[in-house]
């Protein structure tokens, strides 16, 4: 977060939830970069936020790196699903068991444009099945995909974003493809990306 306010990155930050702390929180954001986690584990410290990562990233990146593979984060094969539903079961065993929080990226993968890509519930589903108990958190990042310049230097100078924590869903009475459907919507509408 030092790092994005040294080179000018504004943010706004909005929480409509309250969240409590003696149940297992999952958070379903959408994802614009590398720099989606800080705010993420900013926000949600008090919850122990626990990350589902491609496996390479757990390799070569100072800090990073040492943090997904000391944390209990759920390192995923992407190729290989019995592996990333093994990982993603064991995160959330961890979550049910300790009243923590797990993150998944439904997009599966960034969006480099900041436009919302279709949400998969293969994760929501599974940290389900584990910890049943969990309060569902839609989580909106509108603005980090410029942090990443396509200019002459690595990162853009000077932009905005924004950081909205929306009210929290209880899961019960959906299913996990309803829920990311609906999550989907909420943070589609707060995009102001509607179709």
């Amino acid at each position: 977060m030092h790092l994005v306010w040294v080179i000018g990155f504004r943010t706004k930050f909005t929480n409509k939830a309250k969240l409590p702390t003696n149940r297992p929180i999952i958070v379903v954001s959408n994802h614009q970069g590398a720099y989606d986690i800080p705010p993420i584990a900013w926000l949600f410290r008090k919850h122990h936020p626990k990350f589902i990562s491609k496996i390479e990233l757990a390799k070569n990146i100072p800090s990073v790196s040492y943090n997904l593979r000391h944390s209990g984060a759920a390192l995923i094969m992407r190729k290989n699903r019995t592996q990333a539903f093994g990982e993603i079961r064991k995160l959330g065993k961890l979550i049910a068991e300790k009243n923590y929080c797990a993150c998944v990226f439904a997009e599966g993968t960034r969006s480099k444009t900041g436009k919302l890509r279709k949400f998969k519930s293969g994760g929501l589903a599974t940290l389900l099945e584990e910890a049943p108990n969990s309060l569902v958190v839609p989580f909106v990042i509108d603005g980090n995909y410029k942090i990443e310049s396509k200019g002459l230097f690595p990162l853009s100078f000077g932009e905005k974003g924004r950081y909205s924590i929306l009210e929290a869903i209880e899961p019960k009475g959906y299913t996990a493809e309803e829920l990311c459907l609906k999550i989907e919507n909420l943070i589609q509408k707060e995009l102001n990306q509607n179709k």
